[in-house]
């Protein structure tokens, strides 16, 4: 008997850190196990609890305002080295919007500057109005376009580091280089939300394939039926990219 893969997925501070359905995310991710016979758990770490991140597989950090961002990031502060240590450690993580922001060296807004984490050579300043567009991707992580919403008033520099994708439609990381999100090791930082992997079924597998590699050498997924989700990605790039 095939001995069955498990896979345990921390959710970090959910209960300030959830301003754009993050749960979502973790249902598709739990979901799409599931159907493939692995054994997913979800593990929800508030203010209080004590992270060991040798437990985990994928880690999410999610977004929120920028009080709650500075509250996180005070308490994250405390666990940054063993945070950082598994990111090194290809540990897989995917951060949105505000999580994206506070993966690098500080968020400068006009009620001061969030320090980050620095688990990755970026940094975001607040700049005039809001970005807020329907934005599609081009990423060298997925065959698909990755489709989404972004909402956000911080512009993120990520200096030369890799990008999720190039900018087919929308604004990206500062409205103005034409990309969008980071990729460092096993980390994706992203704007997009809406959530962003039920509607991007490849980016959740990536994710999985890449916990899966770390943890027991080999990526195997089995294939989907994913028509109903790529017809609708289709319908959003189409729309919005006129191709």
């Amino acid at each position: 008997m095939e001995d069955i893969r498990k896979i345990r997925i921390g959710h970090l501070y959910p209960d300030l850190l959830n301003l754009y359905g993050d749960r979502g995310n973790i249902a598709c991710m739990m979901q799409r196990c599931k159907w493939r016979g692995i054994e997913a758990e979800t593990v929800e770490y508030n203010l209080g609890d004590r992270i060991d991140f040798a437990q985990l597989d994928i880690v999410l950090l999610g977004g929120g305002s920028d009080r709650e961002q500075r509250i996180v990031c005070q308490k994250l502060q405390e666990i940054r080295e063993d945070f950082k240590a598994y990111v090194e450690d290809y540990g897989v993580v995917i951060a949105v919007c505000g999580g994206y922001q506070l993966l690098g060296k500080y968020y400068k807004t006009e009620e001061g500057t969030i320090q980050g984490l620095d688990l990755v050579d970026l940094y975001t300043e607040q700049g005039e109005g809001r970005l807020i567009s329907n934005i599609v991707l081009q990423s060298e992580l997925t065959a698909m376009p990755v489709v989404g919403f972004e909402n956000h008033g911080g512009r993120t520099y990520i200096n030369g580091n890799q990008p999720f994708g190039k900018v087919l439609y929308g604004a990206g990381n500062d409205g103005e280089s034409g990309y969008e999100g980071v990729v460092y090791k096993n980390m994706i930082g992203t704007y997009l939300h809406g959530p962003l992997l039920p509607k991007n079924p490849q980016v959740c597998d990536w994710l999985i394939a890449k916990a899966l590699e770390r943890k027991y050498g080999t990526s195997q997924l089995l294939p989907l039926d994913d028509s109903q989700e790529i017809e609708a990605n289709t319908y959003v790039y189409e729309r919005f990219t006129g191709r």
